[in-house]
């Protein structure tokens, strides 16, 4: 439910959803440059400043329409779509972190609550110790030091309460950061989701799979595109242009051309696009060869954190029996005399303690598979099967990609649609 609420909730997944769109409307633009321009424009004129009647005015249209520029304006649509894509994936990163965070936070809330009652239990244990101490003190089979101790530990148990109090305080704001809502009852953890068999296969799947990967893959693709650009823009383009004019006299006049135009000389800044163009392939490039690298290490890492939680529950299950045993023979003992308070109190710490590393490694194990999914690529909606009506980046791409003009088409009347069903009309 929580993964629920915080896909439904996260400003941060609105803003780059809005940011996708401005992406989609950048192919709309480069589209447009291969349509004709159409314009008008009015004058009037007074030949001199005191005679009136010598006021001339026309009217004018105009039209302008690009025939030929060797595919530069085909290469900019091109590289406008690879964006889309970038960010689409980018998009997915973003939904990633914000399930995460969601699981962090619950499992930050429940282990929270884990130890409030861990420190609340041993102030009570506590407190019973410190009156079997005193009444043993009463009799004479204790001195005043055993009193003292019991008293000290349990000052720090009450401290320890406070504490604990406090981090499940954050551990809620976090959870209402993450989700829109502070915890209710929080129920027990669902099951662990099926990562892969092995660190290889996780791997394997994240090179694959991993939006990062993918973006960079598309960042590369677009540097690409625009080294072609570079070089179509140093070749003339073709254009067609008309203009119909009308006077205040009723002269018409009208013409129909065709320019072929291109740069002789420009100081060098064609070159230098063409070569800065290339840095930035290179750079993607080697952006691309590192966030691989990245990735896996980042896979590597989530699989150690997953291992080393899965060991820790084990050992911190042997430990609390082995605990609990020497706690209760401990606890026997000081009856019988044979053991100090300080030696009962110090038992029941490192049961508290052992009890302690077993809440943590249960809810590492939990963060650390989730997390293991993440750097896989696979934390999404889709992939946990949650069941709720997910963003479609392409519903708006689909209905922008031809440029339409507002309502007066039907493509237009179809991203109207859209807007609407965004809620952003």
């Amino acid at each position: 439910m929580q993964l629920i609420s915080a896909y439904r909730h996260s400003g941060l997944l609105d803003q780059t959803r809005a940011l996708l769109r401005a992406a989609d409307e950048d192919v709309a633009q480069a589209v447009a440059t291969l349509r004709p321009i159409i314009g008008w424009s009015a004058n009037i004129t007074q030949s001199e400043p005191n005679a009136g009647e010598n006021l001339n005015g026309s009217l004018a249209l105009t039209a302008d329409l690009l025939l030929y520029d060797f595919g530069a304006s085909d290469l900019a649509i091109e590289a406008a779509k690879g964006i889309v894509l970038a960010t689409r994936e980018n998009l997915v990163n973003v939904e990633q972190q914000v399930l995460l965070r969601a699981v962090q936070a619950f499992m930050s809330v429940r282990r929270a609550i884990a130890f409030v009652d861990l420190a609340q239990n041993n102030e009570r244990v506590i407190t019973t110790e410190l009156r079997a101490a005193r009444d043993r003190f009463e009799v004479g089979e204790v001195t005043r030091t055993d009193v003292s101790i019991a008293e000290s530990r349990l000052a720090a148990a009450k401290a320890s309460v406070a504490a604990q109090i406090g981090v499940l305080s954050q551990a809620r704001e976090e959870y209402k950061a993450a989700t829109g809502h502070f915890p209710g009852s929080l129920s027990a953890p669902p099951r662990l989701p099926a990562t892969a068999k092995s660190e290889g296969d996780a791997k394997a799947v994240a090179v694959r799979t991993h939006p990062d990967i993918r973006e960079a893959q598309q960042n590369v693709t677009v540097a690409e595109i625009n080294i072609q650009r570079a070089r179509a823009n140093m070749k003339p383009t073709l254009r067609a242009n008309s203009r119909i004019s009308v006077d205040d006299d009723g002269n018409d006049s009208y013409s129909l051309g065709l320019t072929l135009s291109g740069n002789i000389y420009s100081g060098g800044a064609q070159s230098s696009l063409l070569r800065q163009a290339q840095a930035r392939r290179d750079a993607s490039r080697a952006g691309l060869h590192t966030v691989r690298h990245g990735v896996e290490q980042n896979v590597g890492n989530a699989w150690a954190n997953l291992a080393v939680a899965v060991a820790s529950i084990q050992a911190s299950e042997l430990q609390i029996k082995a605990a609990r045993v020497a706690y209760q023979g401990a606890q026997e003992e000081a009856r019988l005399g044979a053991r100090t308070t300080l030696d009962v109190l110090t038992q029941q710490q490192e049961l508290l303690d052992a009890q302690a590393a077993l809440v943590s490694a249960q809810t590492d194990r939990y963060v650390a598979t989730y997390t293991l999914l993440a750097t896989m690529g696979l934390l999404t909606v889709d992939h946990l099967r949650l069941g709720i009506a997910t963003y479609d980046p392409k519903a708006y791409y689909n209905a922008v990609k031809n440029a339409p003009v507002g309502a007066v088409s039907p493509q237009g009347e179809r991203l109207d649609r859209v807007l609407r069903a965004l809620g952003k009309e």
